[in-house]
């Protein structure tokens, strides 16, 4: 199994520096999204005194012509500090800090969706929209290949995987465990993990968040996701169709609801909001994946528990329908929807949004409404 050089150093020396007395002085790492609009990237600065809250943390920089989001001749990005979790790798009082990208003139770049996200969150924050997402991945070595299959062929069929349990149905539990203890500490919103259907593959679920904290938090678990799988020297892949062939592929199934969709009687909303949908699957498509569909288009075949890219369909407890109403859903007659369309890859903010504009403000037609 190939594995990056990094993990061959050693831990335990790198543990007697770890330990050592950092002062008053702060470790603030800024994250932020790249102009893959998936890639997350990261640096380091030191602060007097340990941040109470993102107003206490300074505005910075970094050359944009590195990271796919500037020319050369004018490279200068700006980071705004948008979020902050605790440091699960350097620990308190460390800090990881979420950043949205401003151009040089100060306005959101191209794969900021955040800046948009957060506007039209704040039109409908009387309504409560709550999110849940079910994030899939993949762990590779550094070669590519998937974490624990033979290197010449394939693993067993699918079948006994899925929340499998032996060190032959389980490949990388320790990533697993290690993420979501992480995620716990940074204060992130996870509720859950499994092992998925394809060896190798695994799912994390973030939620319930309200508004813009979905896509927060989602962004930052991803991070710490990549941070883990560098210590052991592996690689988590966000590919939505990973392995060509017979092997389930990658989504980021999205649940959705509202404070009148929780209450008695909310399965009328819901119904009207999967009405609505239907009529706009075009314009969802192109948001749900970072290449405007064509990732998606890999995965939303039809089979292995995925609709057809080009039809929309509904149906309770039906996984391979776009939305899914779950089974307690239709029985309680209240409760949200699973919009089962979203990529592994997609940008939770521009999920979230797409839903919010639909849904709630009632758009139609291939364009979002600039407000």
């Amino acid at each position: 199994m190939a594995t990056s050089a990094s993990a061959q150093l050693s831990k335990v020396v790198k543990r007697q520096y770890m330990e050592l007395p950092q002062g008053d002085k702060v470790q603030a790492m800024y994250i932020w999204i790249d102009g893959t609009g998936e890639g997350v990237r990261c640096k380091t600065r030191t602060l007097d005194s340990e941040p109470k809250s993102v107003e206490d943390l300074p505005e910075w920089n970094f050359d944009g012509s590195s990271t796919y989001q500037s020319e050369g001749s004018n490279s200068d990005m700006y980071l705004i500090p948008s979020a902050m979790f605790r440091d699960p790798f350097r620990k308190d009082p460390n800090k990881l800090v979420l950043c949205e990208v401003l151009k040089y003139n100060r306005k959101p770049a191209e794969t900021n969706h955040r800046h948009k996200c957060k506007n039209i969150m704040e039109m409908v924050d009387h309504q409560s929209p709550w999110f849940g997402m079910e994030q899939e991945y993949t762990i590779l070595g550094t070669d590519g290949h998937p974490f624990g299959w033979p290197s010449n062929g394939f693993p067993g069929p699918q079948g006994p995987y899925y929340c499998g349990v032996g060190a032959d149905k389980a490949y990388g539990r320790d990533i697993v465990e290690a993420h979501y203890r992480a995620c716990l500490y940074a204060g992130v919103m996870i509720c859950g993990t499994n092992a998925e259907v394809m060896p190798a593959q695994w799912e994390f679920q973030i939620g319930p968040c309200e508004g813009i904290n979905m896509g927060d938090h989602l962004w930052v678990a991803r991070f710490i996701l990549h941070r883990v799988c560098e210590d052991f020297g592996v690689v988590a892949s966000f590919d939505p169709k990973p392995i060509p062939g017979n092997w389930n592929g990658a989504g980021c199934h999205t649940n959705f609801s509202t404070k009148e969709m929780r209450e008695d009687g909310g399965l009328k909303c819901i119904e009207e909001c999967i009405d609505k949908l239907g009529k706009r699957h075009n314009y969802h498509i192109r948001a749900y994946d970072p290449k405007g569909g064509l990732d998606n288009a890999r995965r939303l075949t039809g089979h292995h528990e995925t609709s057809n890219i080009h039809e929309f369909s509904a149906g309770v407890a039906n996984r391979g329908a776009s939305i899914r109403i779950p089974r307690t859903v239709g029985q309680e007659k209240k409760g949200y929807f699973e919009d089962r369309r979203p990529s592994a890859n997609c940008d939770p903010y521009a999920v979230t949004e797409a839903l919010i504009r639909t849904c709630l403000l009632d758009e139609e037609g291939d364009e979002p409404v600039d407000y």
